[in-house]
């Protein structure tokens, strides 16, 4: 009998270069596969299971609301999305929200609200990102992103322009009152875990009022508690008019939103946006357990303490590591810098029991739950230290 394995490689695309595990169940921390291996999940799925596997509370708000309401298309107010947009608006500092299913549908959303923004200024100019960042696959998205993701799905939409991240020269020399927006990740995930300086986000965001370009936040990796407040832009204290989310919303259930400021919102009108799933009641009963967890639990103050002592942790280990260079992060988003290609250091992790994945060539990335332990982050540690040493043992007999 073929397993489960070469099932999805018979059948499903060939998008994926997936580990060779099938998972089965998850609680907290920790998933098992169809063998009964138990693993930590310092992954989470991608920054999606912020509030760990299976949450009690998220499973329950799902479980009563398929019995009550699955889907009625947006013709129809339902209370789950009023409650949810209420919800976010009481936390940030927005207006309003727009609900879709996935973080790149929230950023083909802002990308048509910034150009219905210019469209309605008469702006002429580009929608300007930043080097190494990643918003996503679809096409739009892909126009903001790096050239490896681009290559092949030539031509790219006009109308971009990228500036080096955390660069404020060159984005002062970008900038000019045809500018429309720019868009910003506060912590670079797929580009390897970089951090946004306070002072560049700063003068990001005196520019954009300068030359009435929107300021937009790509939050969908690093926002919903990640970093120790519920939004990363809590960080670094500036408000931008526009914030995406996804991942870490709904606790594991698909969901995206579009937060914004009534000045950038009032720009979308009746009938120039719109989408058939997004905001369903299921999706929202999710995303309001999942805040309501991470308060009502404490997850903001975990986020940061267990963030800290992690890097700490860390960094204490490299005088002895000479393979690690730098250890970056805020909250429990955390890049682990290596002098050698670390594609072998996650499946070496896998084989000790800790899931993790590595970005940008050589960067661990840990984005574990949110509630997840000291004892359980020692472990992965260890085990993420351990593999380092052998595969850059590996790598270096190799070259021999």
């Amino acid at each position: 009998m073929k397993s489960l394995h070469d099932l999805d490689t018979e059948y499903h695309f060939k998008t994926y270069k997936r580990y060779p595990v099938t998972l089965e169940r998850g609680s907290g921390s920790r998933v098992w596969d169809v063998n009964g291996k138990e693993y930590i999940d310092a992954l989470a799925g991608i920054a999606v299971n912020n509030v760990g596997h299976c949450h009690p509370g998220v499973v329950k708000a799902i479980q009563e609301q398929t019995g009550l309401l699955m889907h009625t298309s947006n013709f129809f107010t339902t209370e789950p999305q009023v409650d949810l947009a209420k919800k976010l608006v009481e936390i940030s500092n927005h207006d309003r929200v727009f609900f879709c299913n996935s973080g790149t549908e929230a950023i083909e959303g802002a990308l048509k609200l910034a150009k219905r923004y210019a469209n309605k200024t008469g702006k002429k100019g580009n929608i300007i990102s930043m080097s190494g960042a990643f918003h996503g696959r679809t096409l739009g998205a892909l126009a903001m992103g790096q050239q490896k993701y681009q290559d092949g799905f030539e031509p790219m939409l006009p109308g971009f322009e990228q500036v080096p991240f955390n660069d404020i020269k060159a984005l002062e020399k970008a900038m000019n009152d045809d500018t429309v927006a720019v868009f910003v990740e506060p912590i670079q995930g797929e580009g390897g875990v970089h951090v946004a300086d306070k002072d560049f986000m700063t003068e990001l965001s005196s520019l954009c009022m300068e030359y009435k370009a929107l300021l937009i936040f790509d939050e969908i990796q690093c926002g919903v508690g990640r970093t120790g407040s519920f939004f990363a832009y809590e960080q670094f204290e500036v408000v931008p008019d526009v914030v995406t989310l996804a991942k870490g919303l709904g606790g594991g259930f698909p969901i995206g939103a579009i937060l914004a400021t009534e000045k950038a919102a009032d720009v979308i009108e009746y009938g120039k946006h719109g989408t058939t799933f997004g905001g369903n009641p299921i999706a929202c009963r999710a995303g309001l357990a999942t805040i309501d967890a991470i308060f009502k639990e404490g997850m903001l103050r975990q986020a940061e303490e267990n963030g800290s002592w992690l890097r700490d942790r860390i960094r204490m280990e490299m005088p002895g590591e000479p393979g690690i260079t730098e250890v970056r992060g805020l909250g429990l988003m955390v890049g682990v810098q290596l002098d050698f290609a670390g594609a072998g250091v996650a499946l070496r992790m896998l084989e000790k029991g800790v899931i993790a994945n590595v970005t940008a060539t050589n960067a661990v990335r840990l984005v574990p739950p949110l509630n997840i332990s000291k004892d359980e982050l020692d472990t992965v540690v260890d085990a993420m230290m351990q593999a380092i040493q052998e595969e850059r043992k590996h790598q270096t007999e190799e070259k021999e």
